[in-house]
């Protein structure tokens, strides 16, 4: 069998990496891809872009058994609807279910009318409403672009100040383009940010091991909201109980809401949630798998990926278990200069060899330039190993950090030091 990824950042590096590892897997393209990807055995770059009809044309020349879509984009604007109208196995959600991501007030609407736990909120369309309504709150806030904003699109404010600038940027300024039409004022909520990523098929529920993402720029949860600067699995928050809950009160709801709504989900489900104490609330939905939660993850999946995303589409899982390593894994993002804003480019990039099986560069903005390799988005590179326990998983994770080098390289010093409370 051949299968396509649909992508080009780290998501999509370990989702490739680690379908190419089944034996039944002839060859995986990865669609464009990055440099990463490009050196991997097994897999092979192919410059799709976001062409539908080029696609579809591709996975039949190709005898493509089966498409992952990974990110958000091609999701929302009906990738899946048109491959399977075109009997090809697409592994995502459709245009209908995407926008539990594609559009905050839609989702806030839908956790609202299902009774899922969530942040109170406002939601409006002009700057004017918006600025009137920042008198009657207290702080500090959360505004959200409504739209697809590649993980930047929230901003907490501690301030009247900073919310009006926070709406300025969104409104006037078109910070985040169209995504910014619309924007939602939610309470901020206190507690522990956590991921619950699921395979989801209708009303059956697959969860995929615990993660954790560090979402702000700086140490210390501080600065600009980010893509996510790294992830370490398993999370020792989600407890068992913990993850019991979240099925009942977020995950069941949410599917059976969707299948009232005549859109059942097929896919990857990410719940990002504020856990504090007993209490869960849902910040958002993501309608895909995490970045740079998908790298740690991945790492410790001992099972098929690409049997999961079948059995997801096929109907059959109610049957599937997956096995996970019970080692931990900590992935460490390294940024651009400037990143989350205004970024460099086409900075050329050193690999030293990594001297551990246990360690693993993937790769998110890179390109190749000939012989050599050069950054050509904000995060770059993720470092990630996997260690007996998380001290030993971070402490490798940062070793591979040490192998890489280019010109504004930075990242966090502290992915995965929540998990050692």
């Amino acid at each position: 069998m051949n299968v396509l990824i649909i992508g080009s950042g780290g998501r999509e590096h370990a989702l490739a990496w680690k379908s190419a590892q089944d034996d039944f897997v002839k060859k995986v393209y990865v669609g464009p891809g990055n440099a990463g990807t490009d050196t991997e055995p097994k897999i092979q770059n192919v410059d799709l872009s976001n062409d539908f009809e080029k696609i579809s044309a591709f996975c039949k020349s190709e005898e493509i058994g089966l498409v992952i879509v990974g990110p958000e984009q091609p999701l929302v604007d009906g990738l899946v609807d048109y491959l399977k109208a075109n009997n090809i196995k697409a592994f995502g959600p459709d245009k209908k279910a995407a926008r539990l991501e594609g559009s905050k007030s839609f989702s806030k609407d839908f956790f609202k009318k299902y009774k899922i736990p969530t942040a109170s909120y406002k939601t409006f369309d002009s700057y004017e409403k918006a600025k009137d309504y920042l008198d009657l709150i207290s702080y500090p806030t959360v505004v959200k672009a409504d739209g697809l904003a590649a993980g930047k699109g929230v901003i907490i404010c501690e301030n009247k100040i900073e919310a009006d600038a926070a709406l300025q940027s969104i409104f006037l300024d078109k910070a985040f383009g169209s995504a910014g039409n619309k924007v939602v004022i939610e309470d901020f909520l206190k507690g522990e940010e956590a991921s619950f990523i699921a395979v989801v098929s209708n009303k059956d529920i697959v969860p995929l091991a615990t993660s954790q993402d560090h979402k702000a720029v700086e140490d210390g949860d501080k600065g600009l909201n980010t893509g996510g600067m790294g992830a370490y699995s398993p999370a020792p928050i989600v407890t068992d109980e913990l993850s019991k809950k979240i099925i009942d009160q977020v995950m069941l709801p949410t599917m059976e809401g969707l299948i009232n709504e005549g859109s059942p989900y097929l896919g990857f489900l990410y719940a990002g949630l504020m856990i504090d104490g007993e209490d869960i609330k849902v910040l958002e939905f993501n309608c895909r798998f995490g970045d740079p939660e998908t790298q740690p993850i991945m790492m410790r999946l001992k099972s098929s990926l690409t049997n999961l995303c079948i059995d997801a589409i096929d109907g059959n899982l109610d049957n599937h278990k997956a096995d996970w390593d019970e080692r931990h894994a900590c992935g460490v993002v390294i940024a651009s200069e400037g990143y989350p804003e205004n970024y460099a480019k086409n900075k050329e990039i050193s690999f030293q060899a990594l001297n551990n099986e246990n360690m693993k560069i993937f790769h998110a903005g890179t390109k190749k330039d000939g012989e050599k390799i050069l950054t050509s988005g904000g995060r770059v590179l993720c470092a990630t190993a996997l260690g007996k326990d998380l001290k030993e998983a971070q402490k490798l994770s940062y070793n591979a950090v040490k192998s890489i080098s280019f010109e504004g390289a930075f990242f966090r010093k502290d992915i995965g030091h929540k998990g050692f409370k």
